[in-house]
C-alpha cells in the first residue's frame, strides 16, 4: 500500500492544548544535553528576559508528536508506520518556548512525493499560544518505504 495522495492539502483539527511545565524542559534538556543555565534554572531565564526556564529548540517535538499521531492513524492515509523513517526535521521560531505556555498544534500536510517506491510526506505543525501567537512551525518529512 502506498501513501495516500489526497493527504496533500490535508489539514488536521488541532490537538488538545500542551501545557509546558517546568520539569518536562528541565528533563528534556538534560536529554538532550542542553547547558544554558536558562533551560534548567528559572533565575536565569528571568535574568535573560524569559518568564521561566526556556525549551531547547527541539522541544517543539514534544507538542509536534500529537498531530503527527493524528497523520499516522488516518484511516484512508495509507502509512504503515512499521515502515517510516524520519527523514527531516526543521522548526520556524517565532519566539521561545517557556515554561507555562499553554500550546495547541495544528498539522497540515504540505507535500507528498513519490521516490522509486518510496513516499517522501512533508507535514507541518502549526505550534500557537493560549492566545492564538505563532510561537513555532515544526516541519516533518517522513519517508515511507515502499514494498520490498
Amino acid at each position: 500500500m502506498s501513501v495516500n495522495p489526497e493527504l496533500q492539502g490535508r489539514v488536521f483539527p488541532p490537538v488538545a492544548p500542551y501545557l509546558v511545565g517546568r520539569e518536562k524542559v528541565r528533563e528534556f534538556s538534560r536529554a538532550v544535553f542542553a547547558t544554558n543555565p536558562i533551560n534548567h534554572d528559572p533565575e536565569a531565564a528571568r535574568a535573560a528576559g524569559h518568564a521561566d526556564v526556556v525549551a531547547p529548540p527541539t522541544f517543539a517535538v514534544v507538542v509536534q508528536e500529537a498531530t503527527l499521531a493524528q497523520l499516522l492513524a488516518e484511516p484512508d492515509g495509507g502509512i504503515d508506520f512499521t515502515r517510516v523513517v524520519h527523514g527531516d526535521q526543521r522548526f520556524s521560531y517565532t519566539r521561545p518556548i517557556v515554561a507555562g505556555d499553554e500550546l495547541t498544534a495544528t498539522l497540515a500536510v504540505t507535500s507528498i512525493k513519490t521516490l522509486g517506491g518510496h513516499s517522501m510526506l512533508t507535514a507541518e505543525s502549526t505550534i500557537v499560544d493560549r492566545a492564538g501567537a505563532h510561537v513555532v512551525t515544526a516541519i516533518s518529512t517522513l519517508v515511507v518505504r515502499g514494498d520490498e
